[in-house]
């Protein structure tokens, strides 16, 4: 196991060195929440894809529609085989994205009872949150629940806003941007007592910690090929095919692909790669969210000794394994990151960083103005190494420093709480 991992991160240095890359210049990639790379064994197993195996998987009357076909079962059953799933449950999509919009709309224009209502958190990402001002729009009455703190949901506000005609409710497994995980299990329990379908946009948890969609209770799950070192281009939505089935209203027509739910040609090499990505998380998940884990203990570890002044943002433990977001009181994260072109970092998901507005999952837990503009997002991954932990804290350290020294503000601030102190062990 540990030559196996060895000539993988051999394979990723090779990859990084090659002719199109920067070398030594190349900035420490410290982002693995916003995308992954593409892990080789995964680059591997889709090359062929590409050339030789080209074959349309819908195509029924020859050996190359055949073999592609094949490529794409063994793919939908590394999938299943991830999540607890059965093969026939995962239906293919572009990602994450545009599974979110098929769950959602797809249960609400499908719904021919008389439940209408939808309940979402707060702090959902975008693409299920734009979808569900969509359908408020077409006459959906939506309930937005709040989160804690700590970034778990308000259970006691969620279990209120439950009605008779509530259709759905829709909770990610683990936020994009704090990395919280929300309590599943148990929101699961509770929409099944009432009849209600959950769905979990859980593209940051998969292949990162085990995620079974029959102890979640969830009936709709989304995924990311490129969130767990697949392509991107291609994700799943698991649609529970148990009683009593899901029904969902496709959001396109022409052909009939995916049982119905997603017309379109499969893109064969980007199946068999999230396919293979999906193996290798299930067979090295544990080992490697151990190992990352203690990378972002020991980046965090370095940058409270190196510096006053920080805070993390969100639960310290029910967190993912390779997540911190991080805020520096007195530097601007944007002019922290500008600072810092050697480390790749984020202020938060990469759909929204176009928008110079904070970020709304910050504002969901209660920070303030000017304490979400000090917020980064840091993300730690499979390739990251010891070394690379250590240069990046350094580096940290050294320009919130500096910029701090730049700021007359955070000087005022360290005097006057230095006089305070001084008054605190000298009251006389």
């Amino acid at each position: 196991m540990h030559n196996a991992g060895d000539s993988v991160t051999r394979a990723w240095r090779d990859l990084r060195s090659g002719e199109f890359a920067m070398a030594d210049k190349q900035p420490i990639y410290l982002d693995y929440n916003a995308t992954t790379p593409c892990d080789p064994r995964v680059l591997e197993a889709m090359g062929p894809y590409f050339s030789k195996e080209f074959g349309n998987p819908a195509s029924r009357t020859h050996a190359y529609g055949w073999r592609s076909d094949e490529a794409v079962e063994v793919a939908r059953v590394q999938v299943a085989e991830l999540i607890g799933a059965r093969p026939r449950e995962v239906i293919f999509t572009s990602g994450a994205t545009e599974s979110n919009n098929l769950a959602l709309f797809g249960a609400a224009h499908a719904s021919a009872t008389r439940r209408r209502h939808i309940v979402v958190c707060a702090s959902e990402h975008k693409s299920v949150l734009d979808p569900c001002r969509e359908l408020e729009r077409e006459g959906y009455p939506v309930t937005r629940i709040s989160v804690r703190q700590s970034g778990g949901i308000d259970m006691e506000a969620l279990r209120d806003a439950i009605r008779p005609r509530t259709l759905l409710l829709s909770v990610m497994h683990a936020n994009n941007e704090i990395g919280v995980f929300q309590p599943l299990e148990e929101i699961g329990s509770l929409a099944h007592a009432h009849g209600v379908l959950l769905h979990t946009d859980a593209a940051q948890s998969v292949g990162k910690v085990p995620v079974d969609v029959g102890r979640l209770g969830v009936d709709l799950l989304s995924l990311s090929g490129h969130k767990l070192y697949g392509p991107k281009g291609v994700g799943v939505l698991y649609v529970r095919d148990r009683r009593p089935r899901i029904e969902l209203r496709p959001l396109l027509h022409g052909g009939g692909h995916e049982r119905g739910l997603r017309s379109g040609t499969l893109p064969v090499p980007l199946c068999v790669g999230l396919g293979r990505a999906c193996e290798i998380a299930g067979g090295e998940m544990e080992a490697e969210a151990l190992r990352v884990r203690a990378l972002r203990d020991r980046l965090w570890g370095q940058l409270q000794e190196g510096l006053e002044g920080i805070w993390l943002n969100g639960d310290p433990e029910d967190r993912l394994p390779g997540n911190l977001n991080v805020r520096f009181s007195g530097v601007e994260a944007s002019a922290l990151l500008l600072s810092l072109p050697d480390v790749a970092m984020s202020t938060g998901s990469a759909c929204t960083s176009a928008r110079p507005e904070p970020s709304h999952v910050l504002r969901e837990i209660g920070l303030r103005h000017e304490e979400s503009l000090a917020s980064i997002r840091i993300g730690i991954g499979r390739f990251t190494t010891p070394a690379e932990i250590d240069r990046a804290a350094g580096r940290m350290i050294e320009e919130v420093q500096r910029l701090r020294a730049l700021s007359p503000a955070w000087e005022s601030r360290r005097r006057r709480d230095r006089t305070l102190a001084h008054r605190v062990r000298n009251p006389g």
